[in-house]
């Protein structure tokens, strides 16, 4: 916006308050996430060193704020001589808008709420949207194929057009294809994992998780269920069908917590895998350089789809909708378009868990939660997390996974332990799990919830997105083209 003023008044001849008023009316934000990391804040000293010319501008714009808005919490320039990226977009764009409805509902009421008592005429949703073209038709041509036959080809135009699976959902013969196609997709990923040195069942659950590696996304609880599974084996209580973990993620070269994480996850799966006793029921895949490519061999083969984000922390993310897409079933947190997926397939037919958004957020701003009650109060979690720091799976270094323990529990400052809430839905979380193990034993069922998660799909097209976009952003005119 300060570039478009200055190209605007320096080489266009425009006044500044017409640069400002064109700006207004041309520049709309879209916030893709509420992590602070995300909204910048740079020193003002720091832009006067990069970009001096845009200083003067930038000070002018602050000053218009300033002096017609006291809150100290929607100023440009803050007080520690800060420049708010977002607050310039904010002030000086005419739409805002979150990418979920959930999450823009919490852009409204919490994180942006200054800025919706100002301009709340500018606030909108406008949901993420994924390729169809790319997750299914690309990846997942076997499926692709299957649904053309059922329903014919006009679904590859409009994703709405899926719905007209709900009219097989009884055909048996229909269902034993869907799960055929499923079964060859797993034994794809299979041969693929085996030409990279790791070895799964494909006739075991599919339990994936591949996304950002970041605490809120919350790999730590998968990977503590994946110790409490572990030790469950160990006493005999076996699942009745075996699980396959595997995790894909990249992360931030400096996210030392990150690394603990990963570090954590390769030391289980070696651990189960030299494992006799568990090793038949468990296996822990970490996917090395997790990337898209990869993702096109993960998703289709997937059977249960983690989604199990900290609630009012996701934005939106579209892995959930990709896996969705290819008939996984959602195993998550009322968070993001997770909110969204459920209102589409219902909630019967998604395993949902966890502590609400309004609660997490009360519980936030009230500084009540204190996970150090939690651990001396329930065995079972004191039990994994103290596989933390016994040494059990770093003999060699029995200090090494205890930050991540720290990280959960600090009790030099429990202000600040498990801030992402892992141990209150930790059994609420092992519970989903076990229903899965249930469920997952009714295979005309569990073919049925597949069927409906792609039938329910076409809302989260990207071209709904970007259609709403174009209708109530961008206000572009349409152009017939001919194909």
């Amino acid at each position: 916006i300060p570039e478009l003023i200055r190209l605007l008044t320096w080489e266009e001849g425009f006044t500044i308050e017409e640069a400002v008023r064109v700006v207004s009316r041309t520049c709309a934000y879209t916030n893709h996430t509420i992590l602070a990391e995300a909204l910048e804040k740079w020193p003002l000293s720091y832009i006067e060193r990069v970009v001096p010319q845009l200083v003067p501008i930038i000070k002018e714009l602050s000053a218009r704020v300033a002096e017609k808005y006291t809150d100290a919490r929607v100023q440009i320039i803050d007080e520690q001589k800060r420049v708010h990226m977002a607050h310039i977009d904010i002030h000086y764009g005419f739409s805002v808008n979150g990418v979920a409805a959930l999450h823009t509902e919490i852009l409204k009421e919490t994180e942006l709420h200054n800025f919706y008592q100002i301009y709340p005429e500018k606030f909108n949703n406008k949901t993420n949207g994924i390729t169809f073209r790319r997750w299914l038709m690309g990846c997942n041509p076997a499926l692709s194929d299957l649904i053309t036959q059922a329903i014919g080809p006009e679904w590859k135009r409009d994703a709405g057009k899926l719905e007209g699976l709900m009219d097989h959902m009884e055909d048996s013969a229909f269902r034993e294809q869907l799960l055929s196609v499923k079964g060859e997709n797993k034994t794809k990923l299979a041969r693929w994992l085996k030409g990279r040195g790791t070895e799964i069942n494909p006739d075991s659950i599919l339990d994936i998780q591949i996304k950002r590696l970041h605490q809120y996304k919350r790999q730590q609880m998968n990977a503590l269920y994946a110790i409490w599974k572990y030790l469950q084996i160990k006493e005999g209580r076996t699942p009745t069908r075996p699980v396959t973990m595997v995790f894909g993620a990249k992360a931030a070269p400096a996210y030392t917590l990150a690394k603990d994480t990963i570090h954590l996850l390769l030391c289980l799966s070696r651990l189960i895998d030299q494992d006799p006793q568990v090793s038949p029921w468990l296996k822990l895949v970490m996917v090395e350089n997790y990337n898209v490519s990869s993702a096109e061999l993960l998703v289709p083969a997937c059977d249960v789809s983690e989604q199990i984000s900290l609630a009012s922390k996701e934005a939106s993310g579209t892995g959930n909708m990709k896996f969705m897409l290819n008939g996984a079933l959602t195993l998550g947190t009322m968070d993001g378009a997770n909110v969204e997926i459920v209102e589409e397939v219902g909630a019967d037919h998604a395993f949902i868990f966890g502590t609400s958004s309004d609660e997490i957020i009360r519980m936030e701003h009230d500084r009540s939660y204190n996970p150090m009650e939690i651990f001396n109060n329930d065995q079972d979690i004191r039990r994994v997390l103290m596989q933390l720091i016994n040494g059990y799976y770093s003999p060699q270094d029995p200090e090494l996974f205890r930050d991540i323990y720290n990280s959960l529990l600090n009790t030099q400052s429990s202000d600040r332990a498990d801030t992402y809430f892992i141990l209150k839905d930790f059994k609420m979380y092992a519970d989903a799990q076990r229903r899965i193990n249930e469920a997952y034993k009714d295979e005309q069922w569990w073919a049925r919830t597949a069927m409906l998660n792609t039938a329910s799909s076409g809302k989260f097209s990207s071209d709904r997105t970007i259609e709403e976009y174009v209708r109530d952003i961008w206000h572009l005119e349409k152009v017939k083209v001919e194909v």
